[in-house]
């Protein structure tokens, strides 16, 4: 799949405290509030696993969210992947894989 002049498309992996602290929740607030698509999900590792898509400054933006993330978040680090973009229009929540 072509992106869009000025669109990205990334996968991270958010290691830390992410998860029981709603963190699937606030992403995907905050990733409908930048009109992004794509996808959050639990990893059974303890992750946290997400596609974002769209406007590359807007996905630029979200990445940089998740180094707070919500409230009682402990994000330790990032790790970014460049992603196809292969997802349905708008953000959803994932079941754990």
């Amino acid at each position: 799949m072509t992106l869009p002049d000025g669109h990205k498309a990334v996968i991270v992996r958010i290691h830390g405290r992410v998860q029981r602290v709603w963190f699937r929740v606030w992403t995907q607030d905050h990733a409908t509030a930048k009109n992004l698509d794509g996808w959050v999900r639990n990893r059974k590792d303890g992750t946290v696993e997400a596609l974002f898509r769209g406007p590359a400054q807007d996905v630029q933006n979200m990445i940089s969210l998740c180094y707070e993330g919500p409230q009682d978040a402990h994000v330790e680090t990032i790790e970014i992947k460049d992603a196809e973009g292969i997802c349905a229009p708008g953000f959803e929540r994932k079941p754990t894989v």
